[in-house]
């Protein structure tokens, strides 16, 4: 049996919950984008940089990157070396898929709950970026609730082609 594209293999709704982060994501990426245009304009041509330029590109910098990764489980297009699954006979892929999918999960949920540990830790001395003043802490919760979104996705999707495969659709 010929193995299933990652598009017969989403669940229900996957398209919509996908949409909905590349959107978010290109808007995080659009600001991001306008606000270097802005400070470099600014820093060449008027001698006058965008005031905490820097700390605003770390943040959305990192929202962007931990906003991608329920993105990625989605798709179920994180990266991988096949250097000997390659050569594994292609019933065992779907069980091979949601092992990897569930050991990736729990090294996810790990990180995940790490993050919201320190990012507690921030929020309990009140920290805050250098030059803005902006509070750390709401974003190392936003980091964490990604990757523990992205980590359940890791779990979920292969899992879900798995149950695919074995009812033979």
């Amino acid at each position: 049996m010929p193995e299933a594209s990652p598009q017969t293999t989403r669940p229900r709704g996957a398209f919509g919950l996908r949409a909905a982060l590349a959107v978010l994501g290109g808007v995080l990426l659009m600001a991001l984008m306008g606000m270097t245009v802005t400070d470099v304009i600014g820093r060449y041509v008027f001698n006058a940089p965008l005031g905490g330029a820097t700390e605003l590109t770390e943040l959305l910098l990192a929202a962007v990157v931990f906003l991608g990764l329920p993105a990625v489980a989605l798709a179920d297009e994180h990266v991988t070396v096949d250097l000997v699954t390659d050569r594994m006979p292609a019933a065992i892929k779907p069980w091979r898929g949601a092992a990897t999918g569930l050991f990736s999960a729990v090294v996810l949920a790990v990180v995940a709950w790490r993050v919201w540990v320190y990012a507690a830790q921030i929020g309990g001395y009140g920290g805050t970026t250098t030059t803005l003043a902006i509070p750390i802490a709401p974003l190392g919760y936003f980091c964490a609730v990604c990757t523990g979104f992205g980590a359940l996705l890791t779990a979920l999707v292969p899992a879900h082609a798995l149950i695919r495969h074995r009812k033979g659709h």
